[in-house]
Protein backbone atom coordinates (compact mmCIF):
# COMPACT_ATOMS: atom_id res chain seq x y z
CA UNK A 1 0.00 0.00 0.00
CA UNK A 2 2.28 2.73 -1.19
CA UNK A 3 0.25 4.55 -3.83
CA UNK A 4 -0.91 8.15 -3.59
CA UNK A 5 -4.38 7.28 -2.28
CA UNK A 6 -2.92 5.18 0.59
CA UNK A 7 -0.59 8.01 1.56
CA UNK A 8 -3.47 10.49 1.55
CA UNK A 9 -5.66 8.20 3.65
CA UNK A 10 -2.93 7.59 6.21
CA UNK A 11 -2.09 11.29 6.38
CA UNK A 12 -5.76 12.05 7.07
CA UNK A 13 -5.86 9.43 9.83
CA UNK A 14 -2.69 10.75 11.47
CA UNK A 15 -3.99 14.30 11.15
CA UNK A 16 -7.06 13.30 13.18
CA UNK A 17 -4.94 11.48 15.76
CA UNK A 18 -2.73 14.53 16.29
CA UNK A 19 -5.62 16.25 18.06
CA UNK A 20 -5.00 13.98 21.05
CA UNK A 21 -1.34 15.01 21.40
CA UNK A 22 -0.13 18.17 23.13
CA UNK A 23 2.24 20.42 21.21
CA UNK A 24 5.79 19.10 21.26
CA UNK A 25 4.70 15.55 22.15
CA UNK A 26 6.48 12.66 20.48
CA UNK A 27 4.51 10.36 18.20
CA UNK A 28 4.83 6.57 18.51
CA UNK A 29 7.82 4.95 16.82
CA UNK A 30 7.63 4.15 13.13
CA UNK A 31 7.37 0.40 13.69
CA UNK A 32 4.41 0.97 15.99
CA UNK A 33 2.59 3.14 13.43
CA UNK A 34 3.34 0.68 10.62
CA UNK A 35 1.82 -2.18 12.63
CA UNK A 36 -1.12 -0.13 13.90
CA UNK A 37 -2.20 1.14 10.48
CA UNK A 38 -1.13 -1.90 8.43
CA UNK A 39 0.92 0.13 5.94
CA UNK A 40 4.41 -0.12 4.54
CA UNK A 41 7.30 1.96 5.93
CA UNK A 42 7.39 3.85 2.61
CA UNK A 43 3.74 4.84 2.89
CA UNK A 44 4.27 5.94 6.49
CA UNK A 45 7.34 7.98 5.53
CA UNK A 46 5.42 9.76 2.78
CA UNK A 47 2.45 10.47 5.04
CA UNK A 48 4.76 11.93 7.71
CA UNK A 49 6.42 14.06 5.01
CA UNK A 50 2.96 15.34 4.02
CA UNK A 51 2.19 16.38 7.59
CA UNK A 52 5.62 17.96 7.94
CA UNK A 53 5.03 20.01 4.79
CA UNK A 54 1.75 21.21 6.33
CA UNK A 55 3.62 22.30 9.45
CA UNK A 56 1.80 19.81 11.67
CA UNK A 57 4.79 17.72 12.72
CA UNK A 58 8.55 18.03 12.87
CA UNK A 59 10.95 15.16 12.23
CA UNK A 60 14.21 15.07 14.18
CA UNK A 61 16.71 12.50 12.86
CA UNK A 62 17.63 10.06 15.61
CA UNK A 63 14.96 11.38 17.95
CA UNK A 64 11.61 10.78 16.25
CA UNK A 65 8.56 12.70 15.02
CA UNK A 66 6.94 15.36 17.20
CA UNK A 67 3.75 17.38 17.02
CA UNK A 68 4.75 20.85 15.88
CA UNK A 69 4.42 23.88 18.10
CA UNK A 70 2.06 26.27 16.37
CA UNK A 71 3.23 29.84 16.07
CA UNK A 72 0.57 32.29 17.21
CA UNK A 73 0.04 35.32 15.06
CA UNK A 74 0.00 38.50 17.05
CA UNK A 75 -1.37 41.90 16.22
CA UNK A 76 -4.28 42.87 14.00
CA UNK A 77 -4.72 41.89 10.36
CA UNK A 78 -3.32 44.37 7.87
CA UNK A 79 -5.36 46.37 5.36
CA UNK A 80 -4.62 45.03 1.86
CA UNK A 81 -7.42 46.90 0.10
CA UNK A 82 -4.81 49.25 -1.44
CA UNK A 83 -3.75 46.40 -3.74
CA UNK A 84 -7.01 46.60 -5.69
CA UNK A 85 -6.02 50.05 -6.88
CA UNK A 86 -2.36 49.20 -7.47
CA UNK A 87 -3.14 46.14 -9.60
CA UNK A 88 -5.58 48.05 -11.82
CA UNK A 89 -3.88 51.43 -12.04
CA UNK A 90 -1.29 50.63 -14.70
CA UNK A 91 -1.91 52.01 -18.20
CA UNK A 92 -3.19 49.47 -20.74
CA UNK A 93 -0.46 47.18 -22.05
CA UNK A 94 -0.57 47.52 -25.85
CA UNK A 95 -4.31 48.14 -25.67
CA UNK A 96 -4.92 45.02 -23.57
CA UNK A 97 -6.67 45.41 -20.22
CA UNK A 98 -3.94 44.71 -17.64
CA UNK A 99 -6.44 42.89 -15.46
CA UNK A 100 -6.49 40.06 -18.00
CA UNK A 101 -2.78 39.40 -17.47
CA UNK A 102 -3.55 37.56 -14.27
CA UNK A 103 -6.77 35.93 -15.50
CA UNK A 104 -7.51 32.62 -17.12
CA UNK A 105 -5.75 30.23 -14.74
CA UNK A 106 -8.93 28.46 -13.64
CA UNK A 107 -8.74 25.90 -16.45
CA UNK A 108 -5.13 25.09 -15.58
CA UNK A 109 -5.78 24.84 -11.86
CA UNK A 110 -8.69 22.47 -12.53
CA UNK A 111 -6.37 19.87 -14.05
CA UNK A 112 -3.69 20.38 -11.39
CA UNK A 113 -6.02 20.00 -8.41
CA UNK A 114 -6.09 16.48 -7.01
CA UNK A 115 -9.58 15.38 -5.96
CA UNK A 116 -10.12 13.70 -2.58
CA UNK A 117 -9.20 9.99 -2.43
CA UNK A 118 -12.84 8.91 -2.53
CA UNK A 119 -13.45 10.76 -5.84
CA UNK A 120 -12.73 9.03 -9.16
CA UNK A 121 -10.39 11.29 -11.13
CA UNK A 122 -11.54 11.66 -14.76
CA UNK A 123 -10.15 15.16 -14.84
CA UNK A 124 -6.37 15.07 -14.40
CA UNK A 125 -3.78 15.67 -17.06
CA UNK A 126 -0.95 13.49 -15.73
CA UNK A 127 -0.35 9.78 -15.50
CA UNK A 128 -1.47 7.99 -12.36
CA UNK A 129 1.46 6.53 -10.43
CA UNK A 130 0.39 3.09 -11.69
CA UNK A 131 1.26 4.27 -15.23
CA UNK A 132 4.47 6.12 -14.41
CA UNK A 133 7.88 4.44 -14.83
CA UNK A 134 8.70 4.95 -11.15
CA UNK A 135 11.40 2.28 -10.95
CA UNK A 136 13.07 3.51 -14.13
CA UNK A 137 12.90 7.11 -12.90
CA UNK A 138 14.37 6.14 -9.53
CA UNK A 139 17.20 4.20 -11.16
CA UNK A 140 17.90 7.07 -13.57
CA UNK A 141 17.99 9.55 -10.70
CA UNK A 142 20.39 7.34 -8.75
CA UNK A 143 22.72 6.95 -11.73
CA UNK A 144 22.58 10.67 -12.45
CA UNK A 145 23.48 11.42 -8.84
CA UNK A 146 26.70 9.45 -9.24
CA UNK A 147 27.78 11.34 -12.36
CA UNK A 148 30.71 13.72 -11.79
CA UNK A 149 29.59 17.32 -12.08
CA UNK A 150 25.87 16.60 -11.70
CA UNK A 151 25.48 19.51 -9.30
CA UNK A 152 27.54 21.97 -11.32
CA UNK A 153 25.98 24.68 -13.48
CA UNK A 154 24.84 23.45 -16.91
CA UNK A 155 25.07 25.45 -20.15
CA UNK A 156 22.12 27.86 -20.37
CA UNK A 157 20.97 26.18 -23.60
CA UNK A 158 20.98 22.74 -21.96
CA UNK A 159 23.36 19.79 -21.85
CA UNK A 160 24.76 19.09 -25.34
CA UNK A 161 23.91 15.38 -25.12
CA UNK A 162 20.28 16.12 -24.22
CA UNK A 163 19.96 18.70 -26.98
CA UNK A 164 21.33 16.12 -29.42
CA UNK A 165 18.79 13.56 -28.21
CA UNK A 166 15.90 15.99 -28.68
CA UNK A 167 17.16 16.89 -32.18
CA UNK A 168 17.05 13.21 -33.18
CA UNK A 169 13.72 12.62 -31.44
CA UNK A 170 12.03 15.58 -33.12
CA UNK A 171 13.64 15.43 -36.56
CA UNK A 172 13.42 11.66 -37.00
CA UNK A 173 15.91 9.47 -38.85
CA UNK A 174 17.96 11.53 -41.25
CA UNK A 175 16.35 14.75 -40.03
CA UNK A 176 17.91 18.13 -40.62
CA UNK A 177 17.43 19.39 -37.05
CA UNK A 178 20.73 19.89 -35.23
CA UNK A 179 21.52 19.99 -31.54
CA UNK A 180 22.33 23.68 -31.96
CA UNK A 181 18.67 24.24 -32.96
CA UNK A 182 17.37 22.99 -29.59
CA UNK A 183 17.01 24.61 -26.17
CA UNK A 184 16.22 22.53 -23.08
CA UNK A 185 13.21 24.00 -21.29
CA UNK A 186 11.57 23.30 -17.94
CA UNK A 187 8.55 21.50 -19.37
CA UNK A 188 6.06 22.22 -22.11
CA UNK A 189 4.24 25.05 -20.32
CA UNK A 190 7.49 26.92 -19.77
CA UNK A 191 8.49 26.39 -23.42
CA UNK A 192 5.12 27.70 -24.64
CA UNK A 193 5.40 30.75 -22.41
CA UNK A 194 8.89 31.48 -23.74
CA UNK A 195 7.70 31.14 -27.34
CA UNK A 196 4.72 33.46 -26.81
CA UNK A 197 6.83 36.15 -25.18
CA UNK A 198 9.57 35.89 -27.79
CA UNK A 199 7.38 35.88 -30.90
CA UNK A 200 4.64 38.41 -30.13
CA UNK A 201 4.68 41.86 -28.58
CA UNK A 202 2.27 42.79 -25.76
CA UNK A 203 -1.11 43.70 -27.21
CA UNK A 204 -0.59 41.67 -30.38
CA UNK A 205 -3.05 39.04 -31.61
CA UNK A 206 -2.07 35.38 -31.49
CA UNK A 207 -4.09 32.81 -33.42
CA UNK A 208 -5.09 29.72 -31.44
CA UNK A 209 -7.17 26.66 -32.17
CA UNK A 210 -10.72 26.68 -30.85
CA UNK A 211 -11.13 24.89 -28.53
CA UNK A 212 -7.61 24.71 -27.16
CA UNK A 213 -5.50 23.94 -24.10
CA UNK A 214 -6.42 26.40 -21.28
CA UNK A 215 -2.77 26.69 -20.22
CA UNK A 216 -1.99 28.27 -23.59
CA UNK A 217 -4.78 30.82 -23.22
CA UNK A 218 -3.62 31.66 -19.69
CA UNK A 219 0.00 32.08 -20.80
CA UNK A 220 -1.01 34.27 -23.75
CA UNK A 221 -3.15 36.55 -21.61
CA UNK A 222 -0.49 36.75 -18.91
CA UNK A 223 1.93 37.97 -21.61
CA UNK A 224 -0.55 40.68 -22.62
CA UNK A 225 -1.48 38.96 -25.90
CA UNK A 226 -4.91 38.73 -27.49
CA UNK A 227 -5.92 35.14 -28.36
CA UNK A 228 -7.97 34.93 -31.58
CA UNK A 229 -9.81 31.60 -32.12
CA UNK A 230 -9.64 29.51 -35.29
CA UNK A 231 -12.17 26.62 -35.25
CA UNK A 232 -11.10 22.98 -35.24
CA UNK A 233 -13.04 20.08 -36.76
CA UNK A 234 -12.41 16.33 -36.91
CA UNK A 235 -9.44 16.90 -39.27
CA UNK A 236 -7.74 19.56 -37.18
CA UNK A 237 -7.64 23.30 -37.63
CA UNK A 238 -9.81 24.71 -40.44
CA UNK A 239 -7.15 26.01 -42.83
CA UNK A 240 -9.68 28.09 -44.82
CA UNK A 241 -10.54 29.97 -41.63
CA UNK A 242 -6.86 30.13 -40.65
CA UNK A 243 -6.08 32.09 -43.81
CA UNK A 244 -8.99 34.44 -43.11
CA UNK A 245 -7.83 34.95 -39.52
CA UNK A 246 -4.30 35.89 -40.61
CA UNK A 247 -5.70 38.35 -43.14
CA UNK A 248 -8.17 39.91 -40.70
CA UNK A 249 -5.80 40.26 -37.72
CA UNK A 250 -2.36 40.62 -39.34
CA UNK A 251 -1.17 38.21 -36.65
CA UNK A 252 2.39 36.90 -36.80
CA UNK A 253 1.89 33.81 -34.66
CA UNK A 254 -0.29 30.68 -34.70
CA UNK A 255 -0.13 28.05 -31.92
CA UNK A 256 -1.42 24.55 -32.64
CA UNK A 257 -1.42 20.91 -31.55
CA UNK A 258 -1.47 18.92 -34.83
CA UNK A 259 -1.24 15.52 -33.13
CA UNK A 260 -3.96 14.30 -30.73
CA UNK A 261 -5.19 17.82 -30.13
CA UNK A 262 -6.23 18.80 -26.62
CA UNK A 263 -9.18 18.58 -26.04
CA UNK A 264 -10.72 17.12 -29.23
CA UNK A 265 -8.08 14.45 -29.95
CA UNK A 266 -8.02 15.43 -33.64
CA UNK A 267 -5.00 14.73 -35.85
CA UNK A 268 -4.27 17.35 -38.52
CA UNK A 269 -5.24 15.83 -41.88
CA UNK A 270 -2.39 15.26 -44.40
CA UNK A 271 -3.78 17.77 -46.92
CA UNK A 272 -3.95 20.46 -44.22
CA UNK A 273 -0.37 20.06 -42.99
CA UNK A 274 1.19 21.71 -46.02
CA UNK A 275 -1.58 24.31 -46.03
CA UNK A 276 -0.79 25.43 -42.48
CA UNK A 277 2.86 26.02 -43.39
CA UNK A 278 2.00 27.71 -46.71
CA UNK A 279 -0.52 30.06 -45.09
CA UNK A 280 1.84 30.98 -42.25
CA UNK A 281 4.75 31.53 -44.63
CA UNK A 282 2.61 33.81 -46.83
CA UNK A 283 1.62 35.81 -43.74
CA UNK A 284 5.22 36.12 -42.56
CA UNK A 285 4.19 34.34 -39.38
CA UNK A 286 5.53 31.66 -37.05
CA UNK A 287 3.77 28.42 -36.16
CA UNK A 288 4.34 27.12 -32.64
CA UNK A 289 3.80 23.35 -32.74
CA UNK A 290 2.95 21.91 -29.33
CA UNK A 291 3.78 18.21 -29.82
CA UNK A 292 2.81 17.21 -26.28
CA UNK A 293 1.18 13.84 -27.05
CA UNK A 294 3.59 12.10 -29.42
CA UNK A 295 4.68 9.69 -26.69
CA UNK A 296 1.06 9.04 -25.73
CA UNK A 297 0.24 7.00 -28.83
CA UNK A 298 -2.01 3.95 -28.32
CA UNK A 299 -0.89 0.44 -29.16
CA UNK A 300 -3.47 0.10 -31.95
CA UNK A 301 -2.76 3.50 -33.55
CA UNK A 302 -1.92 3.85 -37.25
CA UNK A 303 1.52 5.19 -38.11
CA UNK A 304 2.02 8.72 -36.84
CA UNK A 305 2.74 11.66 -39.15
CA UNK A 306 6.04 13.45 -38.67
CA UNK A 307 6.00 16.76 -36.81
CA UNK A 308 5.37 19.89 -38.87
CA UNK A 309 8.91 20.89 -37.95
CA UNK A 310 10.25 17.94 -39.97
CA UNK A 311 8.76 19.42 -43.18
CA UNK A 312 9.95 22.96 -42.51
CA UNK A 313 13.36 23.95 -43.87
CA UNK A 314 12.54 27.67 -43.71
CA UNK A 315 12.21 28.09 -39.95
CA UNK A 316 8.46 28.75 -39.88
CA UNK A 317 7.86 26.21 -37.10
CA UNK A 318 8.94 26.59 -33.49
CA UNK A 319 8.56 23.12 -32.00
CA UNK A 320 7.82 22.09 -28.41
CA UNK A 321 8.43 18.46 -27.38
CA UNK A 322 7.79 17.61 -23.72
CA UNK A 323 8.56 14.38 -21.87
CA UNK A 324 6.42 15.23 -18.85
CA UNK A 325 3.12 13.73 -20.00
CA UNK A 326 4.64 10.35 -20.83
CA UNK A 327 6.80 10.06 -17.71
CA UNK A 328 5.94 12.02 -14.58
CA UNK A 329 4.53 15.46 -13.71
CA UNK A 330 7.80 16.12 -11.87
CA UNK A 331 10.01 15.36 -14.89
CA UNK A 332 9.58 18.88 -16.24
CA UNK A 333 11.79 18.67 -19.30
CA UNK A 334 11.06 19.76 -22.87
CA UNK A 335 12.90 20.53 -26.07
CA UNK A 336 12.21 23.93 -27.65
CA UNK A 337 13.55 23.94 -31.19
CA UNK A 338 13.73 26.54 -33.98
CA UNK A 339 15.83 27.42 -36.99
CA UNK A 340 17.32 30.82 -37.75
CA UNK A 341 17.71 34.05 -35.77
CA UNK A 342 14.53 33.38 -33.79
CA UNK A 343 16.45 30.84 -31.70
CA UNK A 344 18.54 33.62 -30.18
CA UNK A 345 15.37 35.50 -29.24
CA UNK A 346 13.98 32.37 -27.58
CA UNK A 347 17.26 31.81 -25.77
CA UNK A 348 17.34 35.36 -24.43
CA UNK A 349 13.79 35.20 -23.09
CA UNK A 350 14.37 31.82 -21.45
CA UNK A 351 17.62 32.90 -19.80
CA UNK A 352 16.00 36.01 -18.33
CA UNK A 353 13.04 33.99 -17.02
CA UNK A 354 14.80 30.98 -15.52
CA UNK A 355 18.60 31.09 -16.16
CA UNK A 356 18.72 27.35 -16.93
CA UNK A 357 17.06 24.00 -16.20
CA UNK A 358 18.65 22.33 -13.13
CA UNK A 359 21.42 19.99 -14.19
CA UNK A 360 20.37 17.03 -11.98
CA UNK A 361 17.02 16.98 -13.79
CA UNK A 362 18.74 17.06 -17.19
CA UNK A 363 21.17 14.31 -16.19
CA UNK A 364 18.30 12.18 -14.90
CA UNK A 365 16.46 12.66 -18.19
CA UNK A 366 19.51 11.57 -20.14
CA UNK A 367 19.83 8.45 -18.02
CA UNK A 368 16.14 7.67 -18.47
CA UNK A 369 15.79 8.08 -22.25
CA UNK A 370 19.09 6.28 -22.84
CA UNK A 371 18.05 3.17 -20.93
CA UNK A 372 16.17 0.11 -22.26
CA UNK A 373 13.58 0.79 -19.55
CA UNK A 374 12.37 3.90 -21.41
CA UNK A 375 11.47 2.03 -24.59
CA UNK A 376 9.84 -0.70 -22.50
CA UNK A 377 7.81 1.87 -20.59
CA UNK A 378 6.55 3.48 -23.80
CA UNK A 379 5.39 0.10 -25.11
CA UNK A 380 3.66 -0.70 -21.83
CA UNK A 381 2.07 2.76 -21.73
CA UNK A 382 0.79 2.42 -25.30
CA UNK A 383 -0.98 -0.81 -24.39
CA UNK A 384 -2.40 0.64 -21.18
CA UNK A 385 -3.74 3.73 -22.98
CA UNK A 386 -5.42 1.51 -25.59
CA UNK A 387 -7.04 -0.59 -22.87
CA UNK A 388 -8.22 2.45 -20.93
CA UNK A 389 -9.65 4.14 -24.02
CA UNK A 390 -11.47 0.92 -24.91
CA UNK A 391 -12.84 0.57 -21.37
CA UNK A 392 -14.18 4.13 -21.33
CA UNK A 393 -15.74 3.85 -24.80
CA UNK A 394 -17.37 0.53 -23.87
CA UNK A 395 -18.75 2.05 -20.67
CA UNK A 396 -20.04 5.10 -22.54
CA UNK A 397 -21.73 2.87 -25.14
CA UNK A 398 -23.57 1.10 -22.33
CA UNK A 399 -24.32 4.07 -20.08
CA UNK A 400 -24.32 7.23 -22.24
CA UNK A 401 -24.39 6.20 -25.91
CA UNK A 402 -25.47 9.66 -27.08
CA UNK A 403 -22.15 11.07 -25.87
CA UNK A 404 -19.91 8.67 -27.80
CA UNK A 405 -17.43 10.62 -29.98
CA UNK A 406 -17.76 9.91 -33.70
CA UNK A 407 -14.02 9.49 -34.19
CA UNK A 408 -12.27 8.31 -31.00
CA UNK A 409 -8.59 9.31 -30.86
CA UNK A 410 -5.78 6.76 -31.05
CA UNK A 411 -3.47 8.83 -28.89
CA UNK A 412 -3.56 11.15 -25.93
CA UNK A 413 -5.52 10.48 -22.77
CA UNK A 414 -8.89 12.18 -23.02
CA UNK A 415 -12.29 12.25 -24.75
CA UNK A 416 -14.25 15.36 -25.74
CA UNK A 417 -17.96 14.76 -25.06
CA UNK A 418 -20.62 16.93 -26.67
CA UNK A 419 -23.56 17.41 -24.32
CA UNK A 420 -27.10 17.97 -25.62
CA UNK A 421 -28.04 21.54 -26.52
CA UNK A 422 -29.28 23.47 -23.53
CA UNK A 423 -27.20 21.48 -21.04
CA UNK A 424 -25.41 23.38 -18.30
CA UNK A 425 -21.88 21.93 -18.42
CA UNK A 426 -20.79 23.53 -15.16
CA UNK A 427 -23.78 22.11 -13.34
CA UNK A 428 -23.09 18.74 -14.99
CA UNK A 429 -19.51 18.79 -13.69
CA UNK A 430 -20.67 19.89 -10.23
CA UNK A 431 -23.33 17.16 -10.16
CA UNK A 432 -20.74 14.58 -11.19
CA UNK A 433 -18.46 15.68 -8.37
CA UNK A 434 -21.31 15.25 -5.91
CA UNK A 435 -21.64 11.69 -7.25
CA UNK A 436 -17.94 11.08 -6.62
CA UNK A 437 -16.42 11.57 -10.07
CA UNK A 438 -14.39 14.56 -11.27
CA UNK A 439 -14.74 15.68 -14.90
CA UNK A 440 -13.90 18.96 -16.65
CA UNK A 441 -16.40 21.45 -18.07
CA UNK A 442 -15.53 22.55 -21.60
CA UNK A 443 -15.86 26.31 -21.18
CA UNK A 444 -12.22 27.09 -20.22
CA UNK A 445 -11.04 25.58 -23.52
CA UNK A 446 -12.60 28.43 -25.51
CA UNK A 447 -11.39 32.02 -25.78
CA UNK A 448 -14.88 33.38 -25.12
CA UNK A 449 -18.35 31.84 -24.76
CA UNK A 450 -18.42 28.20 -25.85
CA UNK A 451 -20.50 27.45 -28.96
CA UNK A 452 -21.91 24.31 -27.30
CA UNK A 453 -21.73 22.49 -23.95
CA UNK A 454 -18.91 19.96 -23.55
CA UNK A 455 -17.24 17.76 -20.95
CA UNK A 456 -13.65 16.62 -21.13
CA UNK A 457 -13.04 13.15 -19.73
CA UNK A 458 -9.51 11.98 -18.92
CA UNK A 459 -8.62 8.32 -18.41
CA UNK A 460 -5.09 8.38 -16.98
CA UNK A 461 -5.74 9.62 -13.44
CA UNK A 462 -7.13 6.37 -12.01
CA UNK A 463 -5.35 3.19 -10.86
CA UNK A 464 -7.09 1.01 -13.46
CA UNK A 465 -10.03 0.36 -15.78
CA UNK A 466 -12.43 -0.69 -13.01
CA UNK A 467 -12.42 2.86 -11.65
CA UNK A 468 -12.97 4.24 -15.16
CA UNK A 469 -16.06 2.06 -15.63
CA UNK A 470 -17.38 3.08 -12.22
CA UNK A 471 -16.68 6.72 -13.05
CA UNK A 472 -18.73 6.58 -16.25
CA UNK A 473 -21.55 4.90 -14.32
CA UNK A 474 -21.53 7.71 -11.76
CA UNK A 475 -21.42 10.28 -14.57
CA UNK A 476 -24.58 8.76 -16.07
CA UNK A 477 -26.30 9.04 -12.70
CA UNK A 478 -25.22 12.68 -12.43
CA UNK A 479 -26.41 13.60 -15.94
CA UNK A 480 -29.72 11.82 -15.52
Amino acid sequence: MNDGSSVAQLAATLRDELIRYPEGAKLPASRVLVARHQVSPVTLSRAIATLAAEGLVTSRPGAGVFKATQQRRTGTAGDVSWQEIALAAHPPLGGVDPATRGAGAAGVLATLTSPPPEVIDLNGGYLHTELQPERALGAALARAGRRPGTWSRPPVEGLPELREWFARDIGGPGGTLAASDVLVAAGGQSALTTALRALAAPGAPVLVESPTYPGLLAAARAAGLRPVPVPVDADGVRTDLLAQAFEATRARLFVCQPLFHNPTGAVLAPQRRAEVLRIARAAGAFVVEDDFARRLVHADSPALPLPLAADDPDGVVVHVRSLTKAASPSLRIAGLSARGPVLERLRAIQVVDSFFVPRPLQETTLELVGSPAWAKHLRTLAGALRDRRTAVLTALAAELPALLPQRPPYGGYHLWLRLPDGSDEREAAASALRRGVAVTAGGPYFTAEAPAPYLRLSYVGTPGTAQLEDGVHRLRQALS
